[in-house]
């Protein structure tokens, strides 16, 4: 059984042959398949690594190879090999989400002036106040 947001068996078919042998080095790498379901399960998710549920393994071991995958060019081959033919066949549900209570702006970034500052040339609002002036003060 597939858990939500798994790879399935027919997307694993089109994605092993795209990943490294799992002996490198030496060295017996973790199961291919469950770091890709725990990569999956952070990227959906967008929780801390840290947070990982313990049937993908050690989060380091799904942060570091993802790393690894990003660096030497195969995640992305697999997401062309994913993205491409699905696409090419009406298969993609591209979604967007946006969430504005993320992108927050200092005030200063809006072009607040700051304390004390002079006011632009043409200026039509009284320094202290904000509201409309009548025109520039007398001396």
């Amino acid at each position: 059984m597939v858990g939500r947001g798994e790879l399935t068996e027919k997307a694993w078919a089109r994605i092993e042959p795209l990943l490294p042998p799992v002996e490198s080095g030496g060295r017996r790498w973790r199961d291919h398949r469950q770091v890709i379901n725990a990569i999956l399960w952070k990227l959906r998710t967008g929780a801390p690594w840290r947070d990982l549920p313990e049937r993908y393994g050690p989060w380091k071991t799904a942060h570091e190879r993802l790393r690894i995958w990003t660096a030497d060019g195969t995640w992305e081959r697999i997401l062309d090999e994913v993205i491409v033919k699905d696409d090419s066949i009406g298969n993609v549900e591209w979604t967007f989400s946006i969430d504005s209570s993320s992108v927050r702006a200092h005030q200063h970034s809006a072009g607040a002036r700051k304390k004390g500052a002079a006011r632009p040339d043409g200026s039509k609002t009284s320094p202290s106040t904000g509201k409309p002036s009548d025109g520039p003060a007398e001396v």
